[in-house]
């Protein structure tokens, strides 16, 4: 096991941390559970604090234009109180729980572009070190899960997938910023709408389901926006017919009955510095690829027609841009640390 070395404040010489997470991806509102594992440095310390953090990569819309950086959503603390000794190896065990609005960041085991990191802080002797930021993997609740096969049985494809900074009006939403699934509609609806954006925000008893449409324009009338949402329970996954179920809420969409203004119903938040946390940019947002209805064509079964939603995407770009984004934290990190040093 390589150990990290952490930097800047505590300095050279001092403890060093790894991070290891149990498993390979968890649930929203699940638990996330793994080790801190320290070792002392040159002389023995007070751990006051091991705290950990989970971010994502975010995108803020603002009077300049866009922008992108990183957002703590999720802080724990996980031990602390004891004295590590020169050169002492120490294992700290953690399960944690994520906040049932934890994005999705893969659909059977193809990434949707998403970045969503874990990150140790140790607090020593009254300062504080962030060790590197690892990544975090997550998987949809089966009520996702079971939206999304629908929405790949019913013929939609995947465009692509972000954060965005705000808050949807009018629904339970509790974390700073939501998740947007950009849809590409079948035949059957392509003459109403260009595209379709999916949101889920989970709770502990249910879904709430945001979809809204690109509608396109007549020869007398403007295209718009529609928007609208519906409510599902967790134990409905066995009993709804979903395919169904999903196909009516795409047609009361396009047909804007009891949709709402769109303009109305979502709130972004107006400035990039209204984010909270850290706000490094990184460019420009990546696109992920184009994905086609047809990739789900010959999969059997539902899951193969979940997997269709995302099958056009460019995975191992996507895996690129991921790891392109973790590098640059890094190098971040390590800039932050040399400044220190120097000072």
């Amino acid at each position: 096991m390589v150990f990290k070395r952490l930097l800047g404040a505590i300095g050279v010489g001092g403890p060093s941390v790894d991070t290891v997470l149990d498993g390979e991806a968890v649930l929203p509102g699940g638990a996330l559970s793994g080790q801190v594992r320290l070792r002392g440095g040159g002389a023995a310390v007070e751990i006051e604090e091991i705290c950990l953090e989970l971010l994502a990569r975010v995108e803020a819309e603002h009077e300049e234009g866009e922008s992108e950086g990183t957002v703590a959503f999720e802080r724990h603390v996980v031990g602390g109180g004891f004295r590590l000794g020169a050169d002492e190896e120490r294992s700290v065990p953690f399960s944690v729980t994520v906040p049932w609005e934890t994005p999705v960041t893969e659909l059977y085991g193809q990434p949707l572009g998403v970045v969503l990191g874990v990150r140790t802080e140790l607090a020593v002797a009254d300062a504080r070190d962030r060790g590197d930021l690892d990544p975090l993997t997550v998987r949809p609740l089966p009520v996702q899960e079971a939206v999304l096969e629908a929405l790949g049985q019913l013929g939609f494809g995947f465009r692509s997938a972000d954060l965005e900074h705000g808050r949807i009006g009018g629904t339970g939403q509790r974390l700073p910023f939501y998740q947007e699934i950009e849809l590409t509609p079948p035949p059957r609806y392509a003459h109403a709408v260009t595209e379709i954006e999916l949101t889920f925000l989970a709770t502990a008893s249910g879904l709430e389901v945001v979809l809204e449409a690109d509608k396109r324009g007549g020869p007398l009338t403007p295209g718009h926006d529609a928007l609208t949402r519906f409510t599902v329970r967790h134990e409905d996954v066995p009993v709804l017919d979903w395919n169904s179920e999903v196909d009516g809420w795409i047609r009361r969409l396009t047909e804007h009955r009891e949709a709402y203004d769109a303009q109305a119903y979502v709130h972004s938040a107006p400035h990039a510095d209204h984010l909270a946390g850290h706000l490094a940019v990184h460019g420009s947002v990546p696109g992920v690829g184009t994905a086609v209805a047809a990739g789900a064509a010959g999969a059997a079964g539902a899951a193969g027609a979940a997997v269709g939603v995302v099958g056009g995407m460019v995975a191992a770009e996507a895996v690129d841009e991921i790891g392109d984004f973790f590098e640059g934290e890094e190098e971040d990190e390590a800039e932050e640390s040399e400044e220190v040093q120097e000072d």
